[in-house]
């Protein structure tokens, strides 16, 4: 078991390494760094097929293999999509912005394409380690593969309800509160979330995944507080409306929506 391990763990570093190289090489020809979040999803694709290639090929390999292509497949397609003839994300402008022109490439390679092949290749541990076992798929597996599925539904569902919202012309200038976004101010990011920790639990049915547990932690942090919710409202929070929205609604784990509060003699 030890020898497949670490087969699968180098093969898994060697593919993060391989695609941010050649995401970085694309990034410097289309001078925009935001092709690294098309990367992020289909790397865990990558890393998941590759674990089950170089792995031992159980069920259980099989299972997380196609459950991460499908959340990974469709992150990457409508990241794709919404950044379709936008320039560059406004976090990555402001991250390059401070460094001289001439080293912004090398600046972005060391903080932007090698801290997310690294970040890409810890959360995706449960994979790995789930590769080198062979042991039978249970009942906690199927548990896994329920809180995956909650997580698809937020994420998905969230996303097309956003979508929609702003294409009415009418919800100009206001704060999406409906639908999911009644519940949590985040429904993609819980659902991002609620993905990897159903990917841990199908992995930690069979030792040694529970070892894992950090990876879902470090990416619920990151979705969360990091560089996800957190980092978004610092900006959304100076828009019209959303301090309200932010008083009602909960921030990360759906809750039910506090009541809006009547104004006095109203």
């Amino acid at each position: 078991m030890l020898g497949t391990l670490v087969t699968v763990v180098v093969a898994s570093l060697a593919t993060a390494a391989v695609a941010m190289v050649a995401t970085a090489l694309v990034a410097r020809r289309l001078g925009k760094i935001a092709v690294v979040d098309i990367t992020w999803g289909l790397l865990f694709v990558a890393i998941g097929w590759v674990a089950y290639l170089a792995g031992t090929m159980s069920v259980r390999s099989l299972v997380l293999a196609v459950l991460v292509s499908v959340w990974g497949g469709r992150l990457a397609w409508h990241i794709r999509r919404r950044a379709l003839g936008a320039g560059e994300d406004p976090r990555y402008a402001k991250m390059l912005s401070a460094v001289p022109e001439e080293q912004r490439f090398g600046y972005a390679v060391r903080k932007v394409f090698l801290v997310q092949g690294l970040a890409a290749w810890f959360v995706s541990l449960p994979l790995q380690v789930a590769a080198s076992t062979d042991a039978a798929f249970g009942w906690v597996g199927f548990v896994g593969v329920l809180v995956w599925l909650v997580g698809m539904v937020f994420e998905g569902v969230g996303d097309a309800q956003l979508a929609a919202f702003k294409r009415d012309p009418a919800n100009k200038g206001t704060v999406m509160d409906r639908g999911l976004w009644a519940w949590t101010r985040h429904p993609n990011y819980f659902g991002d979330s609620a993905v990897w920790w159903g990917l841990f639990l199908v992995a930690a049915e069979a030792w040694p995944g529970v070892l894992t547990i950090l990876s879902p932690v470090v990416m619920t942090y990151f979705l969360a507080f990091a560089t996800g919710a957190k980092l978004l409202e610092s900006e959304m929070a100076k828009r019209p409306g959303y301090r309200e929205y932010m008083a009602r609604t909960s921030m990360f784990f759906p809750l039910p929506p506090k009541r809006r509060r009547t104004p006095a003699g109203s």
